[in-house]
């Protein structure tokens, strides 16, 4: 009788998997440590970004030498507040007023733009109708359309409504903007699971309902992105206003536009200061809104 002989199962050898498997992760983790190349790229950024502010409020506290001597100066002088007083005074510019104007300006399009944004957002990405592809390829389509394209018509309709040198031609017109849909539909898309909107719906919430109080809440990350964005935007917008605005109803930009072209000699040490005062509204808004924003998006990505 042949006797059997057994089978001694193979098992792979011990020694080289800890050092495979700890070059992995000092590989991956050498994939997230910053080289001193890295930190010098991000310091030469955030010099070159940070400079023109600084050194429009450096020229706003000094006289007009300021702006055309070498090397420039890189400390400010004792002058700010009182040229400031004087933008703040200058009738023609009607300084003060373009700021207020800019103000109401660029909160009334903000909360309409974020409104109808995450409204049309959510019907985008959750309901289901008819035609919604078509819809939403339409809107994609009015991105593509640059402004510059509808400024004629859209003015000769201003003037047709009676409505050049008013806020409703700077307001009205941009109240929803097809970039806001898209990106708040591309968020809610990952960011609301369908469990959440049938939970809802089995316990009786309306559609408003499930938008204001199931929806709204889970889209404040990318909706206070859109808002930031939009106010500056709109704040910064020089064309629109310059073209169905003048002095009389000027927004900020307009404002500064006329500091800087309103007279026979540039005053520039006038337009760095009123581009500074310009400046520090959306400083302000950045400053108290930028780390609930970045919280939000933090929160929505670990949620998602």
């Amino acid at each position: 009788m042949s006797t059997m002989t057994p089978v001694k199962s193979a098992r792979p050898p011990a020694g080289p998997a800890p050092k495979r498997a700890g070059k992995v992760r000092s590989a991956s983790a050498a994939l997230w440590e910053a080289s001193p190349l890295t930190y010098l790229a991000l310091i030469i950024t955030i010099v070159l970004s940070v400079f023109p502010i600084v050194w429009s409020f450096i020229v706003a506290s000094r006289d007009n030498s300021a702006v055309s001597s070498i090397p420039p100066p890189l400390l400010p002088g004792p002058n700010f507040f009182s040229n400031a007083q004087r933008v703040l005074e200058n009738t023609d510019a009607n300084f003060v007023y373009g700021l207020i104007n800019s103000a109401i300006v660029s909160s009334c399009v903000t909360l309409s733009v974020v409104f109808f944004s995450t409204l049309a957002g959510f019907a985008f990405a959750k309901l289901k109708f008819r035609g919604k592809n078509a819809l939403l390829l339409v809107i994609i389509m009015t991105m593509m359309i640059p402004t510059q394209v509808n400024i004629i018509p859209l003015y000769l309709l201003m003037v047709k409504f009676d409505w050049t040198n008013t806020l409703q031609a700077v307001i009205v017109p941009f109240l929803v903007k097809g970039f806001g849909v898209f990106m708040i539909r591309q968020y809610a898309e990952s960011a609301i699971s369908d469990e959440l909107i049938e939970a809802a719906r089995v316990d009786g919430a309306s559609t408003w309902r499930t938008y204001w109080s199931v929806v709204l809440p889970a889209l404040r990350p990318a909706a206070a992105v859109l808002g930031l964005l939009t106010f500056m935007e709109t704040w910064n917008d020089f064309l629109w206003p310059y073209v169905v605005l003048n002095g009389d109803t000027p927004t900020v930009q307009v404002s500064l536009n006329i500091l800087a072209t309103g007279y026979y000699k540039t005053d520039y040490v006038q337009v760095f200061t009123g581009t500074a005062l310009a400046i520090v509204p959306l400083l302000i808004v950045f400053i108290a809104f930028g780390r609930q924003i970045i919280g939000g998006i933090m929160e929505g990505s670990v949620k998602a």
